[in-house]
């Protein structure tokens, strides 16, 4: 059976990975000179005590190329195709990782690295269809082409409480300093072609949750939704059972953002996934040819560091 890999920035629930035979490769979130794995030694709450105790603000890495070849050798001894999909290439060094780790079992295993082109349940979402996939019987090629589908039919809309975190991280562009120079607004973040980029602000994070069900609203007809937030359980929740009246067909999964997201989106963020189904990007399409959507120009944001994540790569898209 085809095995399947992602990161830790798809912020799957432990118990659905666990329950469809996921392997998680944790990034690294880093307080000066010390290290810790996202999800194994560091979780969200962690992270929020120590960015609050102390002076240092932490910063992220992609997991190294032999943390994926450790995996893949393991998973190697039980089959001989593996499929490992990845936090989107343009904000990310992970993808890169991904790709190295396989050099030297290709010989041994067919391993194929997909780019996600998304971010936290995004991505989530991806690697929970293809174990799906893999389970029902199906073969590599079929699992790869299911994700090629995919891809352009994910999306992700997030508010924050603040671009705070993201600005300590010093990865903000023009764009995204303006915005976070504004007072008393709450900036929104989406993801467009594996950028992500500002979607607006708004006043009151009351509007910010109607504007996330707008999003969903926009995209149906959906086969998967997820919320994903890093500090409001109970809003997610809330905001999980409204989702479920506009999409009575998706029962939406409910995450918490990774503390190597956490690092910049901070507390206070939500975020919505979709996963569209087919008529839904066929009318998206039909949209665009009569110019009835707006297309935000994407911003993108420079890597630093090489295998760092940038900051609003982590803002929970």
């Amino acid at each position: 059976m085809v095995k399947i890999v992602t990161d830790s920035t798809s912020d799957l629930p432990p118990e659905i990975a666990g329950a469809l035979g996921i392997t998680v490769v944790p990034a690294y979130v880093h307080f000066g000179d010390k290290s810790y794995r996202d999800g194994v030694d560091l979780d969200t709450d962690d992270l929020y005590r120590r960015m609050l105790a102390g002076p240092v603000h932490p910063t992220t890495s992609a997991p190294a190329p032999g943390d994926f070849a450790e995996v893949y050798r393991r998973l190697a001894r039980e089959t001989d195709e593996i499929v490992a999909v990845t936090v989107t290439s343009k904000q990310s060094a992970v993808y890169d990782s991904a790709l190295m780790g396989k050099e030297s079992l290709k010989e041994r295993c067919r391993i194929e690295v997909v780019d996600s082109q998304s971010v936290t349940m995004g991505l989530g979402l991806m690697a929970i269809m293809a174990a799906r996939k893999a389970e029902a019987g199906a073969g590599m090629d079929e699992v790869l082409e299911a994700l090629r589908q995919a891809i352009p039919r994910t999306h992700g809309l997030a508010v924050l409480e603040t671009l705070k975190y993201a600005l300590k991280g010093g990865r903000l562009g023009k764009a995204g300093a303006l915005i976070g120079a504004l007072v008393k607004v709450r900036p929104m973040l989406t993801i467009r072609a594996g950028v992500i980029g500002p979607s607006g602000v708004t006043r009151t994070h009351a509007r910010g949750v109607e504007r996330l069900c707008d999003f969903v609203r926009k995209h149906r007809p959906i086969d998967d939704t997820a919320v994903v937030h890093s500090s409001s359980p109970e809003e997610a929740q809330s905001l999980a059972e409204q989702l479920r009246s506009i999409v009575p067909q998706s029962r939406p999964i409910v995450a918490r953002l990774g503390a190597a997201l956490g690092v910049h989106a901070g507390p206070g963020a939500l975020v919505v996934v979709v996963r569209e189904g087919t008529g839904a990007a066929d009318r998206a399409v039909e949209g665009q040819k009569r110019g009835r959507r707006l297309a935000l120009p994407p911003l993108r944001m420079p890597h630093k560091g090489g295998a760092s994540i940038p900051a609003e790569a982590a803002a929970g898209l």
